[in-house]
């Protein structure tokens, strides 16, 4: 039997803030919008989200599902499944889903995000995104005053100078093999960050409550909450035949898929929005993109529609 292809004007891979927020801006332009979304948000493991106008403190999970509920009224589409991979057409793109079927669309936004690649110690994925944190203005206010313990990376120096802003007290745990220079150490000294010559090589501590971490020294410290910087990823596997590229952000954090100002790649008619694009964007800045998508795409697809009125209407003339 031959598969049967549902088309829309505009199809949308990740349900997070972004995907949800232009496929809102794009029902409301009465467009015809499918939003494939895995369920498998960044933000997940998160107790709350922080920094979003009158939704401080709410929990990740229920702000999509709110959205979702929002979008009905509009006509929007929410499938919950896998985009496998996708194929390229002047008519626009084809997506192969995980549930056997495909839809079509004349425009595609990927609003996939980012998957965050922590480092490898004992007991720590068990608290990420709770009492395992990497950004102060995300988490820092749920921890000030605490005893705050900083893992070794190249952002270390970094995040226990900014973490000092919330807390006086806090520790760098630095990789013995590391050296620092004189001038950071006086930095440290002055801001009363305490330099501890070790390895963090395990959280204590049952999960969702830190109470400690072990060193590689074989010692072990008394600490409220770690402060560790991921590795940012994304996965394009789901566009992977449209020769979508990723490359090397200019923090040195992770990778992402280079844009122009708008948000377009160099695909036709393929947009970006979100993580994907800016790894560096929290949950509020997130959506906001994804409604400036929203417009752009829909600007996008009128402008297309304008000229073909417009070459239609010449061709009736000048058949008369």
């Amino acid at each position: 039997m031959e598969m049967q292809t549902k088309d829309y004007d505009v199809a949308i891979i990740g349900g997070g803030a972004a995907g949800l927020s232009a496929a809102q801006a794009l029902g409301r332009s009465r467009r015809s919008v499918v939003v494939i979304d895995a369920g498998e948000p960044r933000n997940a493991p998160a107790a709350a989200m922080h920094n979003f106008l009158s939704r401080d403190g709410m929990n990740p999970l229920e702000l999509l599902k709110e959205g979702r509920g929002e979008l009905v009224k509009y006509g929007v589409e929410v499938i919950k499944t896998r985009a496998l991979d996708s194929r390229h057409s002047d008519a626009g793109f084809t997506i192969t889903l995980g549930n056997g079927t495909e839809v079509s669309a004349r425009r595609l936004i990927l609003a996939t995000g980012l998957k965050d690649q922590l480092p490898d110690i004992a007991g720590l994925a068990e608290n990420w995104g709770n009492d395992v944190l990497h950004c102060p203005y995300c988490h820092g206010w749920e921890v000030k005053d605490l005893r705050l313990g900083v893992v070794d990376s190249a952002m270390a120096m970094h995040q226990s100078q900014m973490f000092t802003q919330w807390s006086n007290n806090v520790t760098l745990f630095k990789d013995p093999n590391k050296v620092l220079a004189a001038e950071e150490l006086e930095q440290l000294e002055a801001l009363g960050v305490e330099v501890v010559e070790a390895v963090v090589t395990a959280v204590l501590g049952e999960a969702g409550s830190v109470q400690g971490v072990e060193l590689s020294d074989g010692t072990q410290r008394e600490i409220d909450a770690l402060v560790i910087m991921p590795n940012f990823d994304v996965d394009v596997s789901c566009v992977k035949s449209l020769g979508l590229v990723t490359q090397e952000h200019v923090s040195g954090l992770g990778r992402h898929v280079p844009v122009d100002d708008g948000g377009q790649t160099e695909v036709p008619g393929l947009w970006l929005a979100g993580n994907v694009a800016n790894p560096m964007a929290q949950v509020i800045m997130a959506a906001a993109d994804g409604l400036g998508m929203g417009l752009r795409v829909n600007a996008d697809l009128m402008q297309e529609e304008f000229a073909r009125k417009v070459a239609e209407l010449r061709m009736k003339k000048a058949a008369v």
